[in-house]
């Protein structure tokens, strides 16, 4: 059965079996248990052979598995001038060694306002996005780089952030961390069928219907307090109404990638994956 949607993992699921091991095994794994998307896990450093890139490209081409990455978490679009050259370096690792392991997509956390107001941060982002892209397609490289929705109100990434981003660089796009979206309020709001159906309609709005078939979400249950996001939490203990973020996203023939960040990651995604089946009518 072919979905709307594909669902899988951020980085290798618990159960990924030790032979092969790795994001091989990890392709081959999620195929196993009716999985098709895998979000390697990148976020320390980027620290792969070309050999090993190689193998994962030709894994998931042969598996029909989905690739992005998720980039180092030190990643900051506002950092000083001096620390700027390092998180590009990060970014631009990432995206290149993403392309080489056959990843469409590169989702990345965009940093901190540092006490700034958005509006102040958002130009410099821009800017340095776009030259970011510009040197990407100037080496052939397709990639997209997907900022992500954040879990603090502190950090830049807010909805609005990373459509301002994505609608003024040509190959940025959001990534929707909905768990994120829930928590950054610090008030619960964020998780009914009215404000999910509202925010899929802000991004048509601002990067054209299109972009609701081309979505790439991040999902999981959260923890949160009055500054938002404190940890990542499995969906059955946490209050993320995702079965009403489910049917909105049904009901507005949305398509892309879900991707579990959950503490039991193919058991929660699988969940997920049912979930979806029942939303749309087909469970």
């Amino acid at each position: 059965m072919t979905l709307p949607f594909r669902f899988g993992t951020v980085g290798s699921p618990m159960n990924t079996p030790k032979k092969p091991g790795g994001s091989v095994g990890a392709i081959s794994y999620l195929r196993e248990i009716e999985l098709d998307a895998l979000e390697l896990g990148w976020v320390r450093a980027v620290r792969v052979t070309l050999e090993t890139c190689a193998a994962i490209r030709q894994a998931a081409a042969e598996q029909d598995v989905a690739i992005s990455v998720h980039a180092p978490y030190f990643i900051n679009l506002n950092a000083d001038d001096e620390e700027w050259p390092k998180s590009r370096k990060r970014l631009m690792d990432a995206a290149h060694f993403g392309n080489l392991a056959g990843a469409t997509d590169i989702v990345f956390h965009p940093g901190s306002y540092f006490g700034k107001p958005a509006e102040d941060v958002l130009p410099l982002a821009i800017q340095r996005l776009r030259g970011c892209v510009d040197e990407l397609r100037a080496a052939g490289n397709p990639v997209r780089l997907r900022p992500e929705t954040m879990g603090k109100s502190a950090m830049l990434g807010s909805l609005e952030d990373t459509l301002e981003m994505s609608r003024l660089v040509p190959g940025v796009a959001p990534c929707v961390d909905f768990a994120h979206l829930h928590a950054r309020p610090g008030d619960g709001s964020m998780n009914t069928y009215a404000e999910f159906t509202r925010a899929l309609e802000q991004i048509a709005a601002a990067l054209g219907p299109e972009a609701l078939t081309e979505l790439h979400i991040h999902l999981s249950g959260i923890a949160y307090g009055p500054k938002g996001e404190k940890e990542h939490l499995k969906l059955e203990e946490a209050d993320l109404n995702f079965r009403e973020l489910f049917r909105a996203l049904h009901d507005l023939h949305c398509a892309g990638r879900i991707l579990c960040e959950s503490p039991v990651m193919e058991e929660d995604a699988l969940v997920m994956r049912a979930a979806w089946l029942e939303a749309a009518g087909s469970a």
